[in-house]
């Protein structure tokens, strides 16, 4: 019940931030209750299943997935998550928790620069023509799906500023299109990456459950609330997240 419920607050705050938050998810399960480092990446992994349909289908009503690329990227991405999945399974725990907090530095230092310096770093090579087939299309989509995918999948997290970054980068999505296509691509990567996690043992259903419940209501009820919240804290909270997740990782 302390995991449901803690994890409700959490959603609530993620919900309300529009954060995704699944490094958070990590360390709290694995400083706060406990959790062994492979089975709060299992958990965290296979939850963003759930937590990224319902915005899936909506950027999908609003007309911002391209299929086609989501599928792609998102089939050799579930491929690679499988991988990573394996691969987490050889790490020993304590190099996992750096590891896996580096990742999510990473993806911190990313979050910062699309937010607050869109023309600079890798984002200032975002592309202008939109890549939509040819062998030019598969040749960028089965490398670049299977290694975002192996991240995920190795380290736990959703890698959505890298998915973000393949999309508007190699494949030159508009940036409200490269959002939502990244949630579809997200879901493939989600389901294997757990079957993986699960396949060698490391996927725990009642904690799973625990973290879904409490996460999809406490986010449901928090979206209700972001338009209170002035943008300037919204990025923010957005940024630090991740990184409020590494440095838990690195002091446990």
């Amino acid at each position: 019940m302390l995991i449901l419920i803690t994890l409700f607050v959490l959603g609530f705050l993620l919900g309300m931030t529009g954060a995704g938050g699944a490094g958070v998810v990590i360390a709290v399960l694995t400083a706060a209750f406990g959790v062994p480092i492979h089975l709060a990446l299992g958990t965290s992994l296979s939850a963003m299943t759930f937590t990224t349909l319902s915005g899936a289908v909506s950027h999908f009503r609003e007309g911002n997935v391209r299929i086609r690329t989501g599928a792609a990227v998102g089939v050799f991405g579930a491929a690679g998550a499988f991988t990573g999945a394996k691969i987490a399974a050889m790490i020993p725990a304590a190099d996992l928790h750096w590891f896996t907090g580096g990742m999510m530095l990473l993806s911190m230092a990313l979050m910062y620069l699309r937010l607050y310096h869109p023309q600079s770093g890798p984002f200032a090579y975002v592309g202008t023509t939109e890549l939509e087939g040819g062998s030019r299309f598969w040749l960028t989509a089965v490398p670049a799906g299977f290694v975002v995918g192996c991240l995920s999948g190795t380290f736990g997290i959703g890698a959505t500023p890298f998915i973000q970054l393949v999309l508007l980068i190699l494949f030159g999505l508009p940036l409200p299109v490269a959002i939502g296509t990244t949630m579809m691509v997200i879901l493939p990567i989600a389901v294997f990456g757990g079957l993986g996690y699960l396949l060698e043992g490391n996927l725990d259903f009642t904690l799973f459950i625990q973290v879904v419940a409490g996460l999809m209501t406490g986010a449901y009820i928090g979206a209700k609330f972001t338009r209170r919240i002035p943008r300037k804290v919204l990025k923010v909270v957005m940024t630090i997240i991740p990184g409020i997740g590494a440095l838990v990782l690195f002091l446990e």
